[in-house]
């Protein structure tokens, strides 16, 4: 198992709700894949709502999530997969941590 950090940026536009079930849709997608959350960073300094360095899609400000997690070396492929086609991410980006 490799440890990996997924950074997901997701619309600020949205409702609270609509915002919660984006993240809870990743989550539920890391461990279809074989994964297990290791830690959710979703508070200040470095995560919550912040502006974007540029615009995306006319938003200039996004909730920034940072989910890692323990996954089998083809599990980031099939999940930027999934992520690549939800609304409401306007980025993301998965890295694997050093040991």
């Amino acid at each position: 198992m490799n440890k990996y950090e997924l950074a997901l940026v997701v619309n600020a536009k949205i409702e609270d709700e609509v915002r919660n079930a984006t993240v809870e849709k990743a989550k539920k997608y890391i461990e279809r894949f074989g994964g297990t959350i290791t830690n959710i960073d979703d508070a200040a300094p470095k995560a919550g709502k912040k502006r974007l360095a540029y615009e995306i899609q006319k938003m200039h400000e996004g909730f920034y999530y940072f989910i890692q997690f323990d996954a089998e070396s083809d599990a980031p492929a099939e999940l930027e997969q999934r992520l690549r086609i939800m609304d409401n991410v306007l980025r993301y980006l998965c890295v694997k941590q050093e040991a």
